[in-house]
């Protein structure tokens, strides 16, 4: 393993006590529309099928301006360990959690969006020094995508989810992990893909909770659940991909609502934790309010509505139809995330399939949602993934 070279610098987040206080100014002086027409009660599926209900953003923000302590997410993050470097001529934020285990392997996890570096803050100790001492452990890598968080944000085209995991790769060089494991989920499960498609030679191998099949591919060899499982993931694609189009098309034009309103940006993002959560009705059936106003408050303090939106410019609908991943791989399909791709497509791309596991519960948030299991699962899955080297 090469030492760690010079360009990465320590890095601590600090908002200014000015720009919380005008967070809260702007919470205590939003704007809100009239409740929803399509009223329900509680655990009714269609209680959020206009959007997010007034009575629930209204909660939330409340919280958000008299209770939520973005102070202690900043000294999470610091206790973590923070760095930076420039890759490309674009600045890179990333956590970096060294194990104390002699036999630990470098790991990079990579969010999605809306998520953040958030997601991982709760799972990176117990990743890093497992309690369990016959678990694998890892050097942890957590980077924030360019565009969010404190990553930069770029000023021209072309930072694609090709571009970032070739970044990915310069970027666990620096740090002396010449091979690697990588995990991701959403536009993180891309990445990874990516990586372990593009990047056999430092890439040990990968997990994800994303997998998209090639092109072309019929039901035929599919069971009744298999099946089941593409019908929700055209619907999906069909009925609630609105966001994605417009993020893809116009993420200028929403950026601004995005950047200017935190109610806007808090509506925006909350709805996604809803619908995309296992839970009956509220997110925070699940999640905590303190985690997602953590991810939302990042957005805010750095303004980077606009500019993670623009991810979907980038690469939307763009992976390599003919990418083919032959390292080792582990996928794990839980049951209430947007997409699941069934075994039989997923081989055709991911062609050395170690671990499969499609759990009873989670959904596309399972770091936040479902976090023992999310570590175990992971574990389990890289350790596979190592098995398959031996």
């Amino acid at each position: 393993m090469s030492r760690p070279t010079s360009d990465v610098q320590a890095f601590e987040a600090r908002a200014t006590d000015a720009d919380l206080d005008d967070l809260r100014a702007r919470l205590a002086a939003a704007r809100l529309p009239e409740a929803e027409t399509v009223r329900r009660d509680a655990h009714d599926p269609d209680r959020w099928h206009q959007g997010v209900p007034l009575a629930d953003l209204v909660d939330v923000v409340h919280y958000w301006r008299t209770g939520y302590d973005w102070r202690s997410f900043e000294a999470r993050l610091d206790q973590v360990g923070q760095f930076r470097t420039t890759i490309d001529e674009l600045g890179i934020h990333f956590l970096h959690r060294r194990s104390t285990r002699p036999d630990a392997t470098p790991l990079i996890l990579t969010h999605g969006w809306p998520g953040s570096v958030a997601e991982f803050t709760d799972v990176v100790d117990e990743l890093a020094e497992p309690q369990d001492a016959n678990a694998p452990a890892f050097h942890v890598v957590v980077p924030s995508l360019p565009g969010f968080g404190y990553s930069d944000r770029p000023a021209t085209t072309g930072w694609g989810t090709e571009k970032i995991a070739a970044a990915w790769v310069e970027l666990m060089d620096r740090l002396g992990y010449t091979r690697f494991l990588a995990h991701g989920g959403d536009w993180g499960g891309v990445i990874t893909t990516i990586l372990g498609g593009r990047f056999p030679d430092q890439v040990l191998g990968i997990h994800t909770t994303f997998a998209e099949e090639p092109p072309g591919l019929t039901t035929d060899r599919l069971t009744a659940i298999e099946r089941e499982w593409t019908e929700e993931t055209r619907d999906f694609q069909r009925h609630h991909t609105a966001y994605a189009k417009q993020q893809a098309t116009r993420p200028q034009t929403i950026g601004y609502s995005l950047v200017d309103s935190p109610v806007g940006l808090l509506a925006w993002i909350l709805d996604k934790f809803a619908e995309w959560s296992d839970t009956g009705d509220s997110p925070f059936e699940t999640m905590s309010r303190d985690r997602v106003l953590d991810d939302v408050t990042l957005y805010w303090l750095t303004r980077t509505g606009a500019s993670a939106a623009r991810i979907y410019h980038e690469s939307f609908n763009s992976l390599d139809p003919d990418l083919r991943v032959d390292v080792p791989t582990a996928i794990t399909m839980y049951p209430r995330n947007i997409e699941k791709c069934p075994r039989p497509w997923a081989q055709e791309r991911y062609r050395q399939i170690v671990r499969w596991r499609a759990p009873g519960t989670g959904g596309h948030f399972p770091s936040l949602e479902v976090p023992e299991y999310f570590v175990k699962d992971l574990q389990e899955g890289l350790a596979a993934v190592l098995a398959a080297h031996r």
